[in-house]
C-alpha cells in the first residue's frame, strides 16, 4: 500500500498477471483495507492493479475448485465480508480499472464508490452464470441500485463482458479515459472527496449503501450457502474444469 497526495492510499492489486482472488489474496485485501480504516491520516482509497491487463480476473478457479467444501466456504466467506467491509467503509473509495475486471473483480470494483476504466479493449462484466453460478448476492444487491433491475437482469443473466463505452453508458463505470490518466485521476478524485468534511461525508455515503449492506446481510447466509451448493454441483464442476483450460 502506497500513500500519495492528499491523504489518499493507493492499494495494488498483485498477484501475477490475472490477480487472480484466493485466500491469501482475501486476507491481503482486508488487513490493508483495516489500515486505512484506522488510519486517521488516509483520507481515501484507490484500489487499482500494478499491471494493465488484468484489474482482477476474479475467482481463481484452479486453486479453488480443488479445496474441499469448508476450506471453500472459508474463503468465500471472507471474500464477501470483504466485499462488505470495501463497500461501506466511510472513506472515499475509487476503483483505478487499468485492465479486465472479471467476475471476482467486478464485483471488486462494484464496492467501490467510483469506478473510473482505461478506454481500449478493457473488458467488465459477470459471466458467473455461465459458469454455472449465481452473481454473489452482495454483487447483485450492489448492482440493482446502481445500473437498475433492468440493466442488472441483462448484465448477470446475459453473462457477457462489456467495453468501456457500453459500461459507462450502463452506469457501470463512471469516467472512461486513457490508461495512462486513470490512476492519476481516480487519486485526484479522490483527495477531492477526502478534502471533504470527514463526518458529513461518512453519513452521507452511509445513506446511500445502509439499504444495500442490511438487503445483503440479511440474507447473506442462505444465499452463501446456496453459492457453495452450485459451486460443488456436478454440472457447474464439468463448467469450471472447462473454464481452467482457459485460465
Amino acid at each position: 500500500m502506497q500513500r500519495k497526495d492528499g491523504g489518499v492510499a493507493l492499494l495494488c492489486l498483485a498477484r501475477g498477471v490475472t490477480n487472480a482472488f484466493n485466500l491469501e489474496l482475501v486476507n491481503a485485501l482486508s488487513d490493508g483495507l483495516a489500515r486505512v480504516r484506522e488510519d486517521a491520516e488516509i483520507r481515501g482509497l484507490v484500489l487499482t492493479s500494478e499491471q494493465d491487463k488484468f484489474f482482477s480476473i476474479g475467482f481463481d478457479i484452479p486453486e479453488l475448485f480443488r479445496l474441499p467444501r469448508p476450506q471453500f466456504e472459508e474463503f468465500y466467506s471472507r471474500f464477501n465480508r470483504l466485499c462488505l467491509d470495501l463497500l461501506t467503509l466511510p472513506k472515499p473509495t475509487i476503483a483505478s480499472i487499468t485492465g479486465h475486471a472479471i467476475a471476482g473483480g467486478c464485483i471488486l470494483a462494484l464496492c467501490c464508490d467510483h469506478r473510473f476504466i482505461a478506454d481500449g479493449r478493457k473488458l467488465i462484466g459477470l459471466n458467473e452464470i455461465k459458469l454455472g453460478v449465481p452473481v454473489p448476492y452482495i454483487a447483485d444487491c450492489i448492482l440493482r441500485q446502481l445500473v437498475g433491475v433492468v440493466d442488472a437482469q441483462e448484465l448477470e443473466e446475459g453473462g457477457d463482458f462489456l467495453p468501456p463505452k457500453r459500461a459507462q453508458d450502463m452506469g457501470l463505470v463512471d469516467q472512461v479515459l486513457a490508461l495512462s490518466g486513470v490512476t492519476a485521476m481516480a487519486v485526484e478524485r479522490c483527495a477531492a472527496l477526502g478534502a471533504l468534511p470527514a463526518a458529513a461525508f461518512a453519513m452521507v455515503k452511509r445513506n446511500r449503501v445502509q439499504p444495500v449492506e442490511e438487503q445483503a446481510a440479511a440474507n447473506l447466509e442462505e444465499r452463501q450457502r446456496y453459492f457453495v451448493d452450485c459451486w460443488y454441483a456436478d454440472d457447474t464442476r464439468a463448467r469450471l474444469e472447462a473454464a481452467m483450460e482457459k485460465f
